[in-house]
């Protein structure tokens, strides 16, 4: 079933929809997965198995901001029905070889980024409102270039959120399902604030600080909305087509069928190992939406690590747990020559008078290498984030390449008429960087865009002016990102530097003992003939 005989005529219809599934690269799986979900009677796929294929159950969810609305899981109960409906065409006994292509290529095939949002906003809205929701969008045509019309409210974006959350979830942890665990939604506000400050006239002047995005009554047009995730999470739509596909396979790779119906979310991270680190579950998933490289797979693990132990096996450095400073911090971070990001915690305004204008918010800075010990700026690409209380992304610009500078006292000189500032700053130029952190890691100084041409302008955190500020560090924390052989590189280098180092420790006690190679005999021999040559033997 799904595959034609070599002396059959393959009709024109069936030859095409083989040849566009066949440029994804799955035709093989599919095939697989049709013989496996079609009846042989009908040469079809029930439309009851398909729906059941897609299905996803989520049951008393928890999390991680607040509590998750009640009808948050009968939206993943009806994904499966809503999928079906969409893309694949039902015909008398179910659905069709041809038809069953088409509708994966639909899903999963290659177009435009504007057209795989529209799709996953297609989806979202059957599966609202055959959850018993109003409908909130329109849709104009059923072509690429159509427009989507309506608006959400932030509670809606949220509920959108955490089900692309749930299906990148489930679709990295099909094959390696351990029992049931605790449901836990990641906290996904700082996303929904950034779309709220981006699409609304008034978002500005939004308290973010203290706002509960399940309860803000403000309307987020579906035209602004597309716009900001293209660009601020461009990878979302990645979510769906990868629960698609990730379905479909799993459908072959299990030899009882009945396994397929529906499945729920196993090994998730408990609520209280999600918030520990400053880059919770919810900040590195949303960091993961801006990135197209082997990057975004290393923080995808942390995102979905099963256990703790897996989530900190990435983290280099934690000033709480290594100690505040430059030098502790280059201690944990030197030798790792691969992808890094630095995720930074501050307050502004003076908390030791109790004064109540304090404002805590966290940014990020990646790097695509190792940091070096230099005088100067390096580096070849980058992003600053700003994480907390409302996530920005800003890539590098191309203009400049003043990505990251990293300097500790210079060695082998005394004195320096002009020395460089000490400390790990991103973007703009010496004394007027985008982003420092000082020799302490007690003071960050965060300046205004106009500064910085290697970075595309934005804010770093709420309300930030064209002045720089000063803000005290809670909290820093150093990802290594460049998987184990990064690692591994980084743990030959120090055991190379601890063995050097125990052999300068080491004094060789015969030739110490010994007059003539000694040092007082060669200064005396100098002051008795200080005219004579002589070679350095040593």
């Amino acid at each position: 079933m799904g595959a034609s005989s070599s002396t059959e005529q393959v009709p024109a219809d069936q030859r095409e929809a083989e040849t566009l599934a066949a440029s994804t690269g799955a035709l093989p799986m599919l095939q697989n997965a049709f013989a496996k979900l079609s009846d042989p009677e009908t040469k079809a796929i029930p439309v009851d198995s398909l729906q059941q294929c897609f299905t996803l159950s989520f049951d008393d969810p928890i999390g991680e901001a607040g509590t998750v609305p009640s009808y948050f899981p009968a939206l993943l109960n009806h994904l499966g029905p809503s999928i079906v409906d969409l893309f694949f065409l039902a015909e008398k006994g179910g659905v069709s070889w041809i038809e069953f292509l088409r509708g994966y290529t639909k899903c999963c095939g290659r177009t435009s980024a504007s057209n795989s949002f529209k799709n996953l906003f297609k989806v979202f809205q059957l599966t609202a409102v055959k959850a018993g929701l109003p409908e909130k969008l329109q849709f104009e045509s059923d072509d690429s270039d159509g427009k989507v019309n309506g608006s959400l409210l932030p509670a809606d974006l949220l509920m959108l959120l955490w089900m692309c959350w749930v299906m990148s979830w489930d679709s990295r942890n099909l094959s390696s399902s351990k029992g049931q665990a605790d449901n836990v939604l990641p906290d996904l506000n700082h996303l929904v604030l950034s779309a709220v400050v981006s699409c609304t006239d008034g978002g500005a002047d939004l308290g973010v600080y203290d706002s509960d995005v399940t309860g803000l009554d403000v309307q987020l047009p579906a035209g602004k909305l597309q716009l900001w995730a293209l660009k601020m999470i461009q990878n979302l739509p990645d979510c769906f087509t990868q629960h698609v596909h990730a379905r479909l396979r799993n459908s072959v790779t299990r030899e009882d069928k009945s396994e397929t119906t529906s499945s729920s979310v196993h090994d998730t991270p408990s609520t209280t190992e999600c918030s520990t680190h400053l880059l919770t579950c919810g900040r590195a998933w949303a960091i993961s939406l801006t990135l197209r490289s082997t990057v975004r797979e290393e923080i995808l693990k942390i995102c979905f690590a099963s256990h703790v132990d897996e989530k900190i096996g990435n983290l280099l450095y934690r000033s709480s747990l290594h100690g505040k400073g430059l030098n502790r911090f280059w201690s944990n971070v030197e030798g790792y020559n691969g992808p890094l990001l630095l995720v930074i915690a501050a307050s502004s305004g003076d908390a030791h008078e109790g004064n109540k204008d304090v404002k805590r918010w966290i940014i990020g800075a990646l790097t695509h290498q190792g940091f070096e010990n230099k005088d100067t700026f390096y580096g070849t690409s980058g992003c600053l984030y700003a994480l907390s209380p409302v996530f920005h992304v800003l890539p590098s610009s191309g203009k400049e390449k003043n990505f990251v500078y990293s300097h500790l006292h210079p060695t082998g000189r005394v004195y320096e008429s002009h020395p460089k500032p000490l400390g790990v700053a991103f973007g703009g130029s010496i004394g007027n960087e985008r982003i420092f952190v000082d020799e302490d890691f007690s003071k960050l100084t965060v300046r205004h865009h106009a500064f910085d041409k290697s970075y595309v302008p934005g804010s770093l955190f709420p309300n930030q002016g064209f002045l720089p500020l000063e803000a005290l560090i809670l909290e820093v924390e150093a990802w290594g990102l460049g998987g184990t052989t990064a690692k591994k590189v980084q743990t030959s280098y120090k055991k190379r530097e601890e063995l050097f180092t125990v052999q300068r420790r080491k004094v060789d006690l015969k030739t110490f003992a010994n007059w003539e190679d000694s040092p007082e005999k060669t200064m005396m021999d100098m002051v008795s003939d200080p005219n004579s040559a002589r070679r350095e033997d040593r």
